[in-house]
């Protein structure tokens, strides 16, 4: 039931915007700009609104969101996230811009870890996302919710080997940059000037060997701290926003 859900007034007005919310629940007496807009919104797109008495709302909200009060009193039923393929994602990558940024998870499983690097990745203008078939978290109402909308808006590939995808990338031109700790490349390299697909690795075991293995440069970000690693979503985070520094920012 959670996977058909987004909540929060933010969320569900992302998901209006990208064509992806089919129905909206409310609780009734709900107020504010943001509920406004959210019926202005529904309106203009044709979809309909329904108005739950408090009772009834907290009935479904239970069922949806991972504590109280964190659907802002607003619940939408969303279509299911499309997903493409390879050559869809470096097609509309290619349509974006001449040096496409892609940022391929390598089991990801924890649904707000997967929110937070898309909408790191959709702030940051990278171009797509690729995600494992297995092992993988869910993109859910919780993912869509940490994403803040972002799910609905950047194109998704989900690929059986990503090693090997990887490597089909590389002939398309693109360079493999993973995230490592064992390495002496600084993430603030000037290496990203290309085509470049970005790389995460898994939360508690990094980068697989083989996707390891297909990588071009290995970078690091150095930590002056006793704790050995930072969050995967944090980590993804400090790159792409260096990519964008050195793709269009060059001088800050």
């Amino acid at each position: 039931m959670k996977d058909n859900y987004i909540y929060g007034k933010n969320a569900v007005l992302q998901g209006i915007e990208a064509n992806k919310v089919e129905k909206i629940f409310i609780a009734f007496g709900a107020q504010g700009a943001s509920i406004n807009r959210i019926f202005k919104e529904a309106n203009k797109n044709g979809i309909s609104v329904t108005k739950y008495d408090r009772k009834r709302f907290r009935d479904l909200e239970k069922n949806v969101c991972p504590g109280d009060n964190l659907s802002q009193n607003v619940i939408a039923v969303t279509k299911q996230v499309d997903t493409l393929t390879i050559v869809d994602i470096l097609e509309k990558s290619y349509e974006k811009t001449d040096n496409p940024l892609i940022v391929a998870l390598d089991e990801i499983t924890d649904p707000q870890n997967l929110g937070a690097i898309a909408r790191s990745a959709e702030c940051a203008g990278a171009t797509a996302l690729l995600i494992t078939e297995r092992n993988s978290a869910p993109i859910n109402s919780f993912a869509v919710k940490a994403s803040a909308g972002a799910l609905t808006k950047i194109p998704i590939a989900k690929v059986t080997n990503l090693a090997t995808e990887l490597s089909n990338l590389k002939e398309h031109g693109f360079w493999i940059v993973g995230t490592e700790v064992d390495t002496d490349t600084v993430y603030t390299e000037e290496i990203y000037n290309s085509p470049i697909v970005l790389v995460i690795g898994s939360e508690g075991n990094g980068m697989r060997p083989r996707v390891k293995k297909v990588c071009d440069h290995l970078i690091k970000i150095p930590m002056l701290g006793t704790t050995q690693s930072l969050n995967a979503s944090v980590s993804a985070g400090i790159v792409l926003f260096e990519i964008l520094r050195q793709r269009d920012f060059k001088y800050i």
